[in-house]
C-alpha cells in the first residue's frame, strides 16, 4: 500500500479535489469540533488541504496538527499548520494529549482488520477525556449494490488515469488496481485494498476500541444516512474514564 499512497495517489487525486469541495468539508469539520478544546490532529493529512484551512481561521484556528507518513505529501504540503511524520498504527503523541482527531476518505481503513483495531486504540490513547474522533468513508451498502467499477480519464496535465476495482461484500474489501501514465511516458501503478464495514459492525468495532458512536451522517449537510447516501461520516466520543491523564 505504500506504493499507492505516494506519488501515484497525489497525482491521481489532486485534480478531483476542488477548492469548493474542500471548503464544504472544512466547514463540516469546524462545526464538528467547535465545542471541544485542545489540539486536533488530521490523521493522514496528505498535502494538508483540510489542516491548512482549519488551522488558519475559525473555531480550530491555531489548534490543528497534521500527521502524515508519505514523504512526498509532506514536501508538497500547504503552509500554515504544523505537521509530524508518523504512522497511524503508532501515533507519536502522548496519552491524553489531544482534544480531537479526524480522518477523511477511508484513511483509517486501508489496513488489515487487526491493524484497524490497533489504529483506533491508538487514537483512543492519545485523546483526552471527552475527546472526539470524526471520520468519513463510503457506506458498505452502496458498494454492495454496485460491486464493480472501472474508470479511465485524461487528467488536466495530460496524464491518463485508469482504474478497476471489485468489492467483495463477504469480506468487506474493495480491491483495485490504479495506473497513471504520465506525459513523460512514466508509469505509476499500484494495488490497493480498502475495508468497508456495515454500520452495525463498525459500531461494534468502535465500542471495542474505546469509543461510543455519537452520530452518523450521510453527507456534509448533516442529514441521516439513507440508501442514496454517497458518504458515511461518523462522530465517536471517547468513553468516559478512558485514558485520563495521570
Amino acid at each position: 500500500m505504500d506504493d499507492f499512497f505516494g506519488e501515484l495517489y497525489l497525482r491521481s487525486t489532486l485534480p478531483f479535489l476542488s477548492e469548493a469541495v474542500t471548503a464544504r468539508e472544512v466547514d463540516y469539520l469546524s462545526r464538528a469540533f467547535a465545542d471541544l478544546g485542545g489540539p486536533v490532529v488530521d490523521l493522514g493529512c496528505g498535502h494538508g488541504r483540510h489542516a491548512s484551512r482549519l488551522n488558519g481561521e475559525g473555531a480550530l484556528a491555531g489548534r490543528v496538527v497534521g500527521l502524515e507518513r508519505d514523504a512526498l505529501s509532506l514536501r508538497l504540503r500547504r503552509p500554515g499548520f504544523p505537521v509530524v511524520r508518523g504512522d497511524l498504527r503508532a501515533l507519536p503523541f502522548q496519552a491524553g494529549a489531544l482534544g480531537g482527531a479526524y480522518a477523511w476518505y477511508s484513511t483509517l481503513f486501508a489496513f488489515s482488520d487487526a491493524e484497524h483495531v490497533q489504529i483506533l486504540r491508538e487514537v483512543a490513547r492519545v485523546l483526552r477525556p471527552g475527546g472526539r474522533l470524526v471520520f468519513q468513508t463510503v457506506p458498505y451498502e452502496r458498494l454492495a449494490q454496485s460491486p464493480g467499477a472501472a474508470f479511465r480519464e485524461r487528467l488536466p496535465d495530460g496524464s491518463l488515469l485508469e482504474e478497476e476495482s471489485r468489492f467483495d461484500a463477504t469480506r468487506g474489501r474493495d480491491v483495485g488496481q490504479r495506473q497513471l501514465t504520465l506525459p513523460d511516458g512514466r508509469f505509476l501503478r499500484a494495488a490497493y485494498a480498502i475495508r468497508y464495514y456495515p454500520l452495525a459492525e463498525l459500531e461494534r468495532l468502535l465500542e471495542s476500541t474505546g469509543f461510543s458512536m455519537t452520530w452518523v451522517h450521510g453527507g456534509l449537510e448533516g442529514g441521516p444516512m439513507t440508501s442514496e447516501s454517497t458518504d458515511l461520516i461518523v462522530g465517536a466520543g471517547l468513553k468516559a474514564g478512558l485514558n485520563a491523564p495521570a
